[in-house]
């Protein structure tokens, strides 16, 4: 399968196109992500900037300016914009948010096709990048407005995300991410006699086979399943493939099934399902929220904004700690800035938007937002780490969230990542639910990925 199509190609395919929940697979692209570092909000506003007279911009032209952005999600981007607008009293930033990932996508697909309607800047989730990333025509190169200057600024995996293949086009500038980490429950680890200490945690599991030792010890001594369910599970071994997942990045071609890193993370969720150590919850089912609430389970292995989840279970407050995976770590979820072609104004754009996800400002919408940054020497920032959490038992979350995002490796996901995912998560919840054989369903789902490939 070419990784390349066409504009129109992708334009019948979106008639058809699945709903997308995802922040960032993991890595950003699964299908069952609810999408993005921070809580989601509907709603719109427009920034209006200050009086144009007497004044100009830094020295710069005085004409008015208005950049449309259509953003995504809760930010403190609106906030922002009406600081940059006191400094440049030309500029006008009119924003469009919603907290629909699928629409807003959609909408800008629409908006390129038709060759009308697109804005000055749009809030790409990262779920959605390879439906955008091989239609370079139809944005601006950020390297050509001086994205080489800043690239070195950011997580090199991060950066990559929103490169092409070739490393000669830069579609976005980076936002947010979603390191992956293991949230677990103090009183069971005690229960089951493990350390509650995050760094002693993390050391008692630091490998897969340790974390299924561990994982084992914890369901004999409580009666309680180690690990939430099967899709976190697989999710936390599959993201630190190295360099790509299922797909080739250089032509597309289905790689899945003699990629061994993928193979482990199957063979893993299954040793979990046939010890008895994973649960059979459902992400984001009422059942798996009660579970979370009841102590029910002994970790969750999963992106920090899912924090926001965990906090939901107001009875667990104090009881969780965060500690880092075993053999690596992995991103679900984050967005990048671009800048569609049908823009009036690039230079102002480019400009807004560096400046609006720069270190300082990358710091206030941590602070502010909780989108946890893509620039690391936020994470030296004294401010970035004072806050002791209580509902997490008084660790400094921030730096635990650092440390995993240092840890993650740029990877490859292609454009059927998401189709291939749940084919092959859907193998595993027969083997969980129907006690089907392992290698059955596994030989069942390679073959439907293929025909899936042939078919695209």
């Amino acid at each position: 399968m070419s990784r390349f199509k066409t504009w129109s190609a992708l334009l019948l395919s979106i008639i058809m196109i699945f709903s997308l929940a995802a922040c960032g697979g993991g890595g950003g692209n699964s299908a069952d992500s609810p999408g993005g570092g921070a809580k989601q909000e509907g709603g719109g506003s427009t920034n209006e900037g200050g009086s144009n007279e007497g004044n100009s911009n830094e020295g710069g032209s005085t004409e008015k300016i208005e950049l449309s952005f259509w953003s995504l999600g809760t930010t403190n981007y609106e906030d922002l914009a009406k600081e940059y607008t006191k400094e440049h009293p030309n500029i006008t930033v009119k924003f469009q948010n919603t907290s629909d990932q699928t629409a807003h996508h959609n909408n800008l697909t629409t908006a390129l096709s038709a060759g009308s309607g697109a804005p000055d800047i749009f809030m790409l989730e990262i779920a959605f990048m390879e439906r955008f990333i091989n239609n370079q025509d139809k944005f601006h190169n950020l390297y050509d407005l001086g994205a080489k200057d800043i690239e070195g600024n950011y997580l090199d995996w991060k950066w990559k995300q929103a490169t092409s293949v070739d490393g000669s086009f830069q579609l976005g500038l980076p936002t947010d991410i979603g390191p992956t980490v293991v949230y677990y429950r103090t009183d069971l680890a005690e229960q089951a006699g493990l350390p509650t200490d995050p760094e002693a945690f993390s050391a008692a599991i630091d490998t897969w086979d340790k974390f299924a030792t561990v994982a084992k010890q914890f369901k004999d001594k409580t009666g309680k399943p180690f690990a939430d369910l099967t899709d976190l599970v697989y999710n936390g071994v599959r993201d630190q493939s190295p360099d790509q997942i299922y797909f080739n990045k250089e032509d597309g071609s289905f790689i899945g099934e003699t990629n061994p890193q993928v193979k482990k993370a199957y063979d893993f969720t299954v040793k979990g399902i046939q010890e008895g150590w994973i649960g059979n919850w459902i992400l984001w089912s009422p059942e798996w929220q009660k579970a979370i609430n009841d102590g029910d389970f002994g970790v969750m292995l999963g992106p920090a904004w899912i924090a926001g989840t965990i906090r939901n279970a107001e009875d667990s407050a104090g009881k969780w700690k965060i500690a880092q995976l075993p053999e690596g770590a992995g991103n679900w979820g984050g967005s990048f800035l671009t800048l569609p072609k049908e823009g009036k104004h690039p230079k102002e754009a480019y400009e807004f938007i560096s400046w609006l996800v720069s270190k300082e400002n990358q710091l206030k919408s941590f602070k502010d937002s909780g989108l946890f940054p893509s620039i690391p020497a936020v994470y030296d920032e004294p401010t970035f780490k004072e806050d002791q959490d209580e509902f997490f038992g008084g660790q400094v979350i921030a730096e635990a969230y650092a440390q995993s995002a240092e840890r993650v490796k740029p990877v490859y996901y292609g454009p059927l990542h998401d189709q291939t995912d749940t084919i092959i998560k859907n193998a595993l919840k027969n083997v969980l639910e129907k006690k089907a054989d392992p290698q059955k369903e596994w030989e069942s789902a390679m073959q439907q990925i293929k025909t899936l490939v042939e078919r695209s």
